[in-house]
């Protein structure tokens, strides 16, 4: 792996290294698994269908999932989750998930092209350019026309409402009690420390990588972002389609103390 790429784990978080934090993350969080599941089918996930989860941490959508698809590999940095993982594939008796310890830029795709490429809360993690960068290889995992289904923190509002909708969101929706909920403090972690984006930067992005984005949902608190996103045949980024902008339109100011004008 070239040397350059940043640590995923690292960027991860430190929770994603604490068995604790593992140990109780089921009943922090419900994914949902059913419900997405479900909605999926709607954009003909099935039986015969492929999978590779993301951030896939213990497990929950990896393992609702193999029991209605052909096969899941459920990628996950973090040895510490994906122990939880492999707990649960063992007792279930699944033969058809794959556990795999890499991340959205270590990832090697080494079989066909899948159906659905499924992330939710990870992307986050990752700085705008790398986040970049996953959504290309992404859709590099995925056949022409799959699926590609990402849920995160995904900022639905503008930079200077930023400090009232934390505020509103942090205050409302903490618990008290780490084993049951988010507390304030963890919640505060992750404005502070990790790299969730506004959805008029990601929505561009998963563009650029080669999607059409078919359905976009938003939290009304402005916090969640969900969206289903086909992957265009290779070559049809919607990007391409912009017109280019003329060199002479422009014009530069270069913050290191030299401005620059276009003609």
């Amino acid at each position: 792996m070239e040397s350059w790429l940043p640590d995923e784990l690292r960027h991860a978080g430190r929770e994603h290294l604490d068995p604790d934090h593992a140990a109780r993350y089921d009943r922090k969080e419900d994914a949902g698994a059913a419900g997405e599941l479900e909605l999926l089918a709607e954009f003909g996930i099935g039986r015969g269908s492929r999978v590779v989860d993301f951030g896939a941490g213990t497990g929950q959508f990896a393992m609702a999932a193999s029991k209605l698809v052909r096969h899941v590999t459920a990628v996950d940095v973090s040895e510490v989750m994906l122990d939880r993982l492999r707990e649960k594939v063992a007792s279930s008796g699944a033969r058809n998930v794959n556990c795999v310890l890499a991340g959205f830029l270590s990832y090697r795709h080494e079989t066909e092209p899948v159906d659905l490429v499924y992330t939710r809360y990870a992307l986050h993690h990752l700085p705008d350019f790398w986040k970049a960068i996953a959504l290309d290889r992404m859709a590099g995992v995925l056949r022409p026309g799959g699926i590609l289904r990402l849920w995160d923190v995904v900022y639905n509002f503008q930079p200077g409402e930023a400090i009232d909708r934390l505020e509103s969101w942090m205050s409302g929706t903490a618990s008290n009690v780490v084993e049951d909920g988010w507390t304030r403090p963890e919640l505060e972690e992750h404005v502070r420390d990790e790299n969730s984006t506004f959805t008029w930067l990601m929505e561009p992005m998963i563009e650029r990588a080669g999607f059409r984005v078919e359905r976009a949902d938003y939290s009304d608190d402005g916090i969640f972002a969900r969206y289903i996103c086909v992957k265009l045949p290779t070559g049809g980024h919607i990007g391409d389609q912009n017109k280019a902008v003329r060199r002479s339109d422009c014009a530069l100011v270069d913050f290191g103390g030299v401005c620059h004008a276009g003609p």
